[in-house]
């Protein structure tokens, strides 16, 4: 993890205005013959790209269990107006549905940046087996930025976690969003 000062995410200005900024990012397409971290964070990447698309702050996930994608997701929070529409929550329930179980032991989220508070939790309770992020998020991660939800005490479940898989190229993401986002202000 990087000091807990240094490359913080930046906050969205608000502001009532919602139209589409033009995406300056393109998406992958991976080799399928090398289905690694690197390949599905590309893809959970690529969900980010959608998400920007669609004028929402661009974090995508993607949940696999047994080299297959059961899940992917970006945030949809603005477009749906639910404050818990956020890409992991969003994955979470495509691939329990996907599963016909809330139990996801033998699933692997991917996810363009640290989970927040919420997501974390979620990834927590539905007993994901493990979570990869690119970004770390020191402000409002919850799976050891800010804090660590992944070590509480008397908690009957611990994910592993993996971090920065892809960093400079999801925060450079994020970055040119909220400066897209500023300067069209």
């Amino acid at each position: 993890m990087a000091d807990k000062h240094s490359n913080q995410t930046p906050e969205m200005p608000t502001s009532s205005d919602h139209s589409p900024l033009p995406c300056p990012f393109t998406k992958s397409y991976p080799s399928e013959l090398n289905k690694d971290d690197y390949y599905y964070m590309q893809l959970a990447l690529n969900e980010a790209i959608e998400g920007w698309k669609e004028d929402e702050v661009p974090i995508g996930a993607i949940i696999v269990i047994d080299g297959k994608i059961v899940a992917k997701a970006h945030n949809r929070r603005d477009s749906l107006k639910d404050p818990t529409a956020h890409a992991e929550m969003i994955a979470i329930t495509q691939a329990a549905s996907a599963i016909s179980d809330w139990r996801l032991n033998a699933a692997t989220l991917y996810v363009t940046k640290e989970p927040c508070p919420m997501c974390a939790g979620a990834s927590i309770m539905s007993r994901l087996g493990r979570v990869v992020f690119a970004l770390e998020d020191n402000k409002m991660g919850c799976l050891g930025g800010a804090t660590d939800l992944n070590i509480l005490g008397g908690s009957n479940h611990r994910c592993e976690i993996s971090a920065g898989i892809m960093r400079e190229e999801c925060l450079q993401i994020i970055q040119a969003y909220f400066q897209a986002k500023r300067g069209a202000q």
